[in-house]
């Protein structure tokens, strides 16, 4: 009889990418960004290693990494087959040690702190059953998905007992959805033509190299002025509203379609969304975006105000209706009960979760049952570093064995360094990440070593030549 394995310690890494060399990342309240990871490895005493990370945009990551520590050390000593048995009870445990709850509880440093650890947790239980995470979740049964999902503090928007039975309605064609997922991927929306840092010449030839690619949907920074946010948006629109910019073997798609029915799509089928982060209080939103409304043709305004103002987002979503653009929220929205009262006061029209925000996988599958349940789509927030690689998984889930809907669906993808990764995500020539299918990736976010030498905060070898 083979030896348990347990989780003998942890390694964490302060991992920061100096982006703002190149403007990545830059938008109306974030104006500097060196796109960072936190990043936590779980030890066992075998070979097998669990690897999770939160996301930060530079300073503060010795922050995150310093309290990764603090929670990550509540699984040393533990049997991980104990742990794999109830993912819901095991992220109870991890939110239980009432020293570290007091400094949130829930939401925070310490929060996103415990996504990271979380992840590396889930990451391992993929890796120990030779699947991909998204394949681990959606093979388990509606009983044992329950199990590893959270539901505190939100049993007054979906019990257990609900989302058991809307899994079981779902289970009876799993397996049809996970193959057309395997045949097609998931649709996806592009970011990194609309920086506000980006020259007008670069957000043209990026948006053109996009709509090459196969992608349909693009998303532009917004807030700083409202001139140059309709000159840019309208660069934009002139090139995906443009036939002549659709690849070859793509046909424009039909705008009244059901999947784009609704999203102000143009004659291509192309579809525009924008993005505040934050910037606005509640009548500068409104304000601001009535401005934009009729020459960009927005499908959503993201984060028009802050993340935490559930009855403004509310307000905001009632005075651009009549415009026709929708709101969008929740990446930087602090746990499930935030999204409970976004979803229960009709705030918003597409639900963004956060691989990084939310505290690990256990608590997104609870956003994800509250957002079928209350049919809003969600099109998760991802860019950085690490989160495409992340949330791929995480809208695969939703698809096949959640919510069952795609096609309205968009996930966020952001051309940047995916090459520190060892099993980076992939696009089609359709403009959709493709399914993860290697075995023995986890959760996908296992950092190249070379990668955390270079960029380790502050002796890797990048930052050590630039002190110098």
């Amino acid at each position: 009889m083979s030896s348990p394995i347990i989780i003998t310690g942890y390694e964490t890494h302060d991992v920061r990418f100096p982006t703002s060399l190149s403007g990545d990342g830059t938008d109306a309240m974030n104006t500097d960004c060196d796109y960072s990871s936190a990043y936590v490895s779980l030890l066992t005493n075998s070979e097998l290693v669990g690897h999770g990370m939160t996301f930060t945009i530079g300073r503060g990551n010795d922050i995150v990494c310093a309290a990764i520590g603090e929670v990550a050390n509540r699984l040393v000593g533990k049997e991980v087959e104990a742990l794999f048995a109830n993912m819901g009870k095991t992220w109870d445990y991890l939110l239980a040690d009432s020293q570290l709850r007091w400094i949130g509880p829930e939401k925070g440093v310490i929060h996103i702190a415990t996504g990271a650890v979380d992840n590396a947790l889930w990451d391992m239980f993929a890796k120990a059953r030779r699947k991909p995470l998204w394949k681990l979740i959606v093979d388990m049964s509606p009983e044992e998905l329950v199990n590893a999902t959270v539901f505190r503090y939100i049993t007054d928007a979906i019990t257990p007992e609900e989302a058991l039975a809307m899994l079981k309605e779902k289970e009876k064609t799993k397996s049809e959805r996970e193959a057309h997922a395997r045949e097609v991927g998931y649709p996806a929306y592009v970011t990194s033509a609309g920086w506000l840092g980006y020259s007008d010449e670069k957000v043209a030839r990026l948006t053109k190299e996009a709509v090459s690619q196969g992608f349909n949907h693009f998303k532009m920074k917004v807030g700083a002025d409202v001139a140059s946010d309709i000159r840019r948006g309208k660069i934009i629109r002139s090139i995906i509203d443009d036939p002549s910019h659709l690849p070859p073997t793509l046909a424009p798609r039909d705008p009244n379609s059901p999947a784009l029915a609704g999203k102000n799509a143009g004659p291509t089928g192309c579809v525009l969304m924008i993005d505040a982060n934050q910037v606005w209080d509640v009548p500068q939103a409104i304000a601001y975006v009535s401005q934009l409304a009729e020459p960009l043709r927005p499908w959503f305004i993201e984060e028009p105000t802050a993340p935490d103002d559930i009855l403004g987002h509310a307000a905001v979503r009632e005075a651009l209706r009549p415009l026709g653009v929708g709101v969008a929220t929740g990446e930087h929205a602090h746990n499930r009960m935030v999204f409970k009262q976004l979803l229960q006061a009709k705030a918003i029209d597409v639900c963004q979760i956060d691989s990084c925000r939310l505290a690990g996988v256990s608590e997104v599958l609870s956003v994800l049952l509250m957002a079928a349940k209350f049919g809003i789509p969600v099109c998760p927030h991802a860019g950085g570093v690490g989160l495409c690689e992340y949330v791929i998984h995480l809208s695969l889930i939703d698809y096949i064995a959640i919510s069952g809907s795609m096609e309205r669906n968009v996930l966020e993808f952001v051309d940047h360094l995916h090459e520190h990764f060892i099993t980076p995500c992939s696009i089609n020539a359709q403009g959709r990440y493709n399914a993860p299918s290697n075995e023995n990736e986890g959760y996908s976010i296992e950092m190249k070593k070379q990668s955390i030498a270079e960029y380790e905060w502050p002796n890797g070898t990048y930052w050590q030549s630039v002190k110098k």
